[in-house]
């Protein structure tokens, strides 16, 4: 079904889109109603009750077709993690039915300008008024910003680094809230990226998801699965690349044959779809150990840097292999490359995942 989806409405559709800056809220609608949108959630709370491997496997269908559609759909499953997961039974009644159903669009508030990487660095706060929240701050980097029905929110409520952060599902048209101009990127442009400034957004006592200075736990833990949805979008995205060169490989002559069978050309070809497969590999293995009830957390970062990484390298030798026709825009392949740069960027850099393998690695040696 996503892979029927993605080649009829998603790929004759992207590179328009991508050229104007023109947000797919319909392809989000209509992957709602697919259930796309709520897919590895539990049924009985209004989820598609699949499993992450499966999952993963219809964001990288997704992302060979439309790579902002794809990274959109993995943003809002994990908008959607502190609730259906830290959310008492009367707040998921209310709220959760709709965002795994896909009538609303979710959006992350994490990141702040000075407070990327470092999380407990963070500045937004909510001050609490009786039963009341009030919320000011800004919010840096948040995909579907502008565009978003809710956000789950990231914000101070004490001094304390690591247990002072609460988590908040803060809707879209809350006084107070508003998007800035969005970010002009290199890629990825059917995205839209801004910047939310919280201009004392009052929230009610229910709109806190779990206990008030649990949030950066939550927000640790959400991010574990959505660098496993990260690491399917650079998968999908890398084997598209691929498909594009061993398709003009198959077609273009030199030298009275086809460029694929020179060994050049034949070897980088061989070079990328290894490492295509084996980011495949490492991604469903980090999800297979998340559907068994694993710990998974090293996984998933050592899936999000193997995989991010191998979409850079073969979208990079996708336009090689083209040669000039790879460095025009009459060729979605040099789309592609400046899509993949961003996944080695967000949901932690790959620095970033580098120390928290290490981390493990060290936690493992004391034991």
């Amino acid at each position: 079904m996503a892979r029927d989806f993605a080649a009829a409405e998603l790929a004759p559709a992207a590179g328009d889109a991508e050229a104007s800056g023109r947000f797919p809220r319909d392809a989000f609608r209509e992957l709602g109603r697919l259930g796309v949108l709520g897919m590895p959630y539990a049924e009985e709370l209004g989820g598609g009750g699949q499993s992450y491997e499966v999952y993963l496997q219809v964001l990288e269908e997704l992302a060979g077709a439309w790579a902002s559609v794809a990274v959109g759909v993995s943003v809002h499953i994990m908008s959607c993690y502190p609730l259906a997961t830290f959310g008492t039974e009367e707040q998921r009644g209310r709220w959760l039915g709709e965002m795994l159903g896909g009538e609303l669009l979710g959006g992350y508030g994490l990141s702040e300008a000075h407070a990327g990487s470092d999380a407990g660095a963070l500045r937004a706060r909510a001050r609490r008024n009786g039963d009341m929240f009030t919320v000011s701050g800004s919010k840096a980097w948040v995909t579907h910003g502008g565009e978003a029905d809710f956000y789950t929110l990231f914000a101070r409520t004490s001094e304390d680094r690591s247990r002072g952060i609460s988590c908040f599902l803060v809707p879209a048209d809350a006084a107070g809230l508003s998007a800035q101009r969005p970010e002009a990127k290199m890629g990825l442009t059917g995205s839209t990226t801004a910047t939310l400034d919280y201009d004392g957004v009052s929230l009610a006592e229910d709109r806190l998801i779990g206990e008030a200075g649990q949030g950066l736990a939550i927000a640790l833990q959400a991010l574990d699965s959505g660098r496993l949805g990260i690491a399917a979008v650079a998968v999908g995205l890398a084997q598209a690349a691929l498909d594009h060169a061993l398709a003009y490989a198959g077609e273009r002559e030199t030298f009275g044959r086809p460029i694929i069978e020179h060994q050049g050309l034949g070897f980088m070809l061989a070079d990328m779809a290894v490492g295509v497969e084996s980011a495949r590999a490492t991604m469903l293995e980090a999800a297979r150990r998340r559907d068994r009830g694993l710990p998974f957390s090293r996984q998933a970062s050592i899936a999000k840097l193997v995989a991010t990484d191998a979409a850079m390298k073969v979208t990079t030798d996708a336009v090689q292999v083209l040669g000039g026709y790879g460095y025009t825009k009459d060729f979605p392949v040099e789309r592609f490359m400046r899509e993949a740069k961003v996944m080695q960027i967000f949901e932690g850099t790959n620095q970033i995942q580098r120390m928290v393998i290490a981390r493990d690695l060290a936690r493992l040696r004391q034991r």
